[in-house]
């Protein structure tokens, strides 16, 4: 009998059960593992971003491109926009040109000019009006009818002006001060001739005070209104005269694009000619031709309307208001007799003597500007004559001067508004000079300046026009070229 070999494990019978391993202990303290999480989804796939039409618009554009008729396509609408966006600026700013130059003629230049006239009126009806007052009870009619004049023709200016000024503008509340003061000042006026003429010395008092009221109030409201239209003359002026320098660089663009196309097409076709662009070529060239001419005819009227015009007048105009500040000073160094005076320095003068000297200055250097700017004889002619009588005028002055000064007061009372031989006969020679020469370039400047606007008139209808038969040309001669490959 056969032992098994000592200390070898008897092998497992078919039937025995395989005992199972023990599942490793855990020490004390410790937590069973959790169980296992789910495995996450998947991620959901990204939601396609919805294109633009700007951007749908590009890839058809990149895919035009790529061929020919696409290519021809794209260059025919950008020829056709440029073409067309040229004529509608040109006709823009050809537009705003030509109303600022309508401006100028129509409206700036009168009411500068009505301006100067509410100041030179008023001027003159103190002046006459002081004349009438030395005249005292022999005042005669003239210088009544001068001085209801001036006070008729300044009321109607004003309306003018405020009819023209914007509602709440510096310029209304000018127009409004002088409209409240203009009542007051002829009430001193009536009360200093009713005094007078009954002999009592409280009318002279009367008539400086109305002088004051004119001299500090009424004259320096009626400048600065005079100041302010001549601004905005010269706004218009600016307006009217700058190169529309977008349209003439469009224009250029359209030119070098239309040229461009057109050796293209010569470079792929060996044809010379293609009658659709160079129609368009054509039309544009003239539109800008016609824009840079027209434009500098245009600014050469307005700048010789300005040169020969504005400027004449403004300086006839300040001489002429000189002139008569002058006389209305001269006629109160005589109402005054001293009673008013002004330190100089050391010296004392007679104030209205004083003014008087400084306003002959002042129209002195008027009348010489005036002379060097008339660049004809029918404009030089007045103003050399008023300097003349200017010369005369202040010999006249100094001799009534010299008469007053002695205590001859009624022979420089004669000197003054005697009936010949007198400084009112120089002063009279001077403000009607002075208004001829005023006259004569007023007619100059309405020429200038209608001829600067005359050379704008059918400029944007034509461009307009003439730029949408250019863009027709591009778009046709292009079609032409994709008809090859139809």
């Amino acid at each position: 009998m056969t032992h098994p070999p000592k200390g070898s494990a008897a092998p497992p019978g078919p039937g025995t059960p395989t005992v199972p391993s023990v599942p490793p202990q855990h020490h004390q303290g410790t937590h069973p593992p959790a169980p296992a999480s789910p495995p996450a989804p998947p991620p959901a796939p990204p939601t396609p971003r919805r294109r633009t039409a700007f951007a749908e618009g590009a890839d058809r554009l990149r895919t035009a491109a790529t061929t020919e008729p696409g290519r021809l396509r794209i260059i025919g609408a950008v020829l056709a926009l440029l073409v067309v966006t040229f004529g509608a600026v040109t006709a823009w700013q050809v537009t705003d040109r030509a109303a600022a130059a309508d401006d100028v003629l129509h409206r700036s230049q009168p009411l500068s000019s009505d301006a100067a006239d509410i100041y030179r009126s008023l001027a003159d009806a103190n002046t006459a009006a002081s004349s009438g007052f030395l005249a005292g009870r022999e005042e005669t009619g003239v210088n009544r009818v001068r001085y209801e004049k001036g006070i008729r023709t300044a009321a109607a200016k004003l309306v003018n002006a405020a009819a023209n000024s914007e509602p709440g503008s510096p310029s209304a509340a000018t127009v409004a001060k002088l409209n409240r003061l203009l009542p007051e000042y002829k009430g001193l006026i009536e009360q200093a001739r009713t005094y007078n003429r009954q002999g009592f010395p409280v009318g002279g008092a009367y008539l400086r005070y109305a002088n004051e009221k004119m001299q500090q109030e009424m004259l320096p409201a009626a400048e600065d209104l005079y100041k302010k239209e001549n601004q905005r003359l010269r706004a218009d002026y600016g307006d009217a005269t700058p190169y529309p320098w977008a349209a003439i660089a469009l224009g250029v663009i359209a030119l070098a694009a239309l040229a461009w196309a057109q050796h293209r097409n010569y470079r792929r076709t060996n044809r010379v000619l293609n009658h659709g662009l160079v129609a368009a070529t054509a039309a544009t060239t003239v539109v800008l031709l016609w824009l840079v001419v027209g434009h500098s005819v245009a600014r050469a009227g307005l700048n010789d309307s300005y040169d020969h015009g504005v400027r004449s007048l403004n300086v006839l105009h300040d001489a002429r208001i000189a002139s008569l500040k002058a006389r209305g000073n001269e006629n109160l160094t005589l109402v005054s007799r001293g009673a008013e005076t002004k330190k100089v320095g050391d010296e004392t003068f007679d104030a209205y003597d004083y003014d008087f000297t400084q306003d002959m200055e002042t129209l002195g250097k008027g009348l010489a500007q005036a002379e060097k700017l008339a660049d004809d004889a029918p404009g030089e002619q007045p103003v050399t004559a008023a300097v003349g009588n200017m010369t005369e005028w202040k010999k006249r002055h100094a001799a009534a001067r010299a008469e007053d000064e002695n205590g001859e007061y009624q022979q420089a009372l004669d000197k003054v508004i005697g009936a010949k031989g007198t400084t009112g006969e120089c002063f009279d020679s001077v403000d009607a000079n002075l208004a001829a020469a005023l006259k004569h370039e007023t007619t100059e400047f309405e020429r200038a300046a209608g001829d600067g606007l005359d050379a704008m008139s059918g400029l944007s209808t034509g461009a307009a026009v003439l730029a949408v038969l250019a863009a027709a040309g591009a778009v046709l001669g292009i079609g032409r070229r994709l008809s090859e490959y139809r």
